[in-house]
């Protein structure tokens, strides 16, 4: 720690720059909070009856490719159901943006590592913008693209984000401890 005080006293502010920047990565110590078993074990059996039904509605519909982003909204709506990234507005909003937006440009530039590429930035940014960030819709605008799934592929997303947003707010008000959603809009 003393090399570092002297030696920063002595460098030029491109190495002092690079040191902050550096130290930025380090992270900072944080407190693991207790586990919760019980609602862990409630998140589960929520994510569970929620991937079931989006999984029957997927498969019957002919589109398996549908399950990993939801899948993953399934892991946020019941796991860290309140926090933002989880809440209707973005789970729904993020899914339709996100979808739309890679389904456009699959149709005007067809899939390729620059079209993957240029969608995941467009769709960040838009759904930054709309406020309705929601990581897994991320992924099923990649779906979209790598898999070339058509526009079939945007009605089972939204569906089975509008399945998982309905479970989840039945399935979680069930319980005194438990709230969703905490907004809609």
């Amino acid at each position: 720690m003393e090399f570092e005080k002297s030696f920063a006293q002595s460098k030029s502010p491109f190495l002092s720059y690079l040191i902050s920047y550096t130290k930025k990565m380090k992270g900072e110590l944080k407190e693991e909070p207790k586990i919760n078993y019980r609602d862990a074990v409630v998140s589960s059996i929520g994510g569970l009856i929620a991937i079931i039904i989006s999984s029957a509605i997927a498969l019957a519909l002919g589109y398996p490719m549908a399950l990993a982003p939801i899948g993953a909204t399934c892991v946020l709506v019941f796991g860290a159901h309140k926090g933002p990234l989880s809440q209707p507005r973005h789970v729904l909003g993020g899914h339709l943006l996100a979808t739309v937006s890679a389904l456009i440009i699959w149709s005007l530039f067809h899939r390729s590592l620059i079209t993957i590429a240029i969608v995941l930035a467009f769709v960040l940014i838009l759904m930054i913008l709309t406020k309705t960030v929601h990581p897994p819709a991320a992924a099923s605008a990649i779906v979209a693209i790598n898999t070339q799934a058509g526009w079939g592929y945007l009605g089972i997303i939204m569906i089975c984000a509008c399945v998982v947003v309905l479970i989840s707010t039945v399935y979680n008000n069930l319980f005194q401890d438990r709230q969703y959603p905490r907004y809609w809009v």
